[in-house]
């Protein structure tokens, strides 16, 4: 059985209100993802990434925006980047995204 090709409009299309709504348990990110949840509790200690769970002891979630640092950190790791050094280059991607975005944002006003 052949697969349809995707239209590349179709392939590159997102629902952004999903997105920005999604909010995803540890457990479910570690399944998703492929990456321990001791790891993530660790790459959160450090500073690395942010949950939404306010309180001490309560399941911590993520958002979107979290999610995909983890999975860039996850194939930087793979590709041989040490911890910090991942977090950081992702760090910047993201600034140089919000930058760019902050752009196309002040010329629609």
């Amino acid at each position: 059985m052949q697969k349809k090709p995707v239209a590349d409009n179709q392939a590159l299309s997102f629902d952004y209100d999903f997105l920005e709504k999604l909010v995803v348990g540890i457990g479910e990110v570690s399944q998703i993802t492929g990456i321990a949840t001791r790891q993530i509790r660790y790459w959160e200690d450090k500073g690395i990434i942010t949950s939404l769970t306010e309180e001490e002891g309560k399941n911590r979630r993520y958002d979107y925006k979290n999610i995909k640092k983890m999975i860039l950190i996850k194939e930087m790791l793979d590709e041989g980047y040490t911890l910090d050094a991942a977090a950081e280059k992702v760090k910047q991607r993201f600034e140089l995204l919000e930058q760019a975005l902050g752009k196309f944002a002040k010329k629609k006003k």
